[in-house]
């Protein structure tokens, strides 16, 4: 069993967590868990048709924000590594300059100390210095900084399409693949053309 950690912040893209945790149930041999701030929990109200309930059904494992001796914040829980998608700037803060003072930035940090992939769907346009900045140092610390840049090659006639899209293309990133990914000069059989 594969363990990947998915963190959603209050940044404006829930969904793109929240489709994550929906395609990864799909697959037998990952095992996700989760971490939701309050600030996610108050955007979804605004941007999804999903409760609250039906968000923290999603995961296999769902932690507390707050809960920092939570198995997914030590080194010696393995996992494949982490998305945190949306990404806020708070969080981004606080995964660059290691201020493990909530789950979701202690999980990360300790994804990056092992060397596992950290993906950052950064929410945020458009940017100023410090942005840049922030995204700069977390990239020193080993995390890759992917903002949720629609793929116009893929012919996306919906915006789920838009969405799953990007969610199989971070989740490229940790080494999972989705078949619904439709890739560069690939046709529906991954043949290239």
């Amino acid at each position: 069993m594969r363990r990947i950690i998915i963190a959603i912040t209050g940044a404006s893209g829930v969904i793109y967590g929240i489709r994550a945790l929906q395609l990864l149930r799909e697959l037998p041999d990952i095992e996700t868990h989760a971490i939701i701030s309050p600030s996610a929990f108050r955007t979804a109200l605004d941007e999804v048709d999903m409760s609250s309930d039906e968000m923290k059904a999603l995961p296999d494992r769902l932690y507390s924000h707050r809960d920092i001796g939570a198995a997914i914040s030590s080194g010696s829980f393995r996992t494949e590594g982490m998305l945190v998608m949306p990404c806020s700037i708070k969080t981004l803060s606080g995964i660059a300059h290691c201020y493990n003072d909530e789950l979701i930035v202690r999980a990360a940090d300790v994804c990056l100390k092992e060397r596992r992939r950290v993906v950052l769907l950064l929410r945020e346009t458009p940017l100023h210095a410090g942005h840049i900045a922030l995204m700069d140092q977390a990239t020193r610390n080993g995390a890759i900084i992917m903002p949720p840049v629609p793929a116009f090659y893929s012919r996306p006639k919906t915006l789920a399409e838009m969405v799953d899209q990007t969610v199989g293309r971070a989740l490229d990133l940790v080494d999972i693949h989705m078949p619904h990914v439709k890739r560069w000069h690939e046709d529906e059989t991954g043949q290239q053309t």
